[in-house]
């Protein structure tokens, strides 16, 4: 029996797994078309719902996830989609932890892209190191809205300090710090 050809979703699936560092532990595919995938991670283990399609995202998708994660005992969900949420929708993801990514995420790995440089997010002894440093606090550092892709990619919440590094001819490696917020 052929291999299904992998859907954009599940493109963007794996490629999120790689940036974040998961492990995959199980992809199911269920008969109405949602892939599942089980992922390690150092904080937990999360699944992934992947749905195919333009359509809109609605409560009945959130409520459906948490479910299984309830049943699987899981304490973090994500969803990839290539339609639109509700805002219903992303209020009930917000309030159950479930993350939603945006339909624009990329299906390939932005940081090969020779334009964007390495984000990541920073330790809490790195993050207070920083702050006084330059004695600063994280809120007077410049902003980057969390629906960045690059930010989106690593993970970062609203509140975290994400380090970009970038190559300089003339400084060498130069390092700059974003405080993530809420768009």
């Amino acid at each position: 029996m052929p291999k299904k050809e992998s859907t954009i979703e599940e493109k963007k699936a794996e490629v999120l797994m790689h940036l974040r560092g998961y492990k995959k532990i199980d992809q199911k595919r269920l008969p109405d078309g949602i892939t599942t995938y089980t992922t390690k991670t150092k904080t937990g283990d999360i699944i992934i719902y992947c749905i195919p399609g333009q359509g809109t995202i609605g409560v009945q998708y959130i409520n459906k996830l948490k479910k299984v994660m309830k049943d699987e005992n899981l304490e973090r969900g994500i969803i990839i989609t290539s339609g639109r949420y509700t805002q219903a929708a992303k209020s009930a993801a917000r309030k159950r932890g479930i993350e939603l990514i945006p339909r624009m995420f990329p299906a390939f790995n932005l940081f090969e892209h020779v334009m964007v440089p390495k984000h990541e997010i920073i330790s809490d002894e790195e993050r207070q190191m920083i702050l006084q440093k330059y004695k600063v606090q994280p809120y007077q550092l410049p902003y980057i809205h969390v629906s960045d892709p690059a930010v989106k990619a690593v993970g970062a919440k609203p509140g975290d300090i994400v380090k970009i590094t970038r190559n300089s001819q003339t400084a060498g490696k130069y390092f700059a710090y974003r405080y993530v917020v809420e768009g």
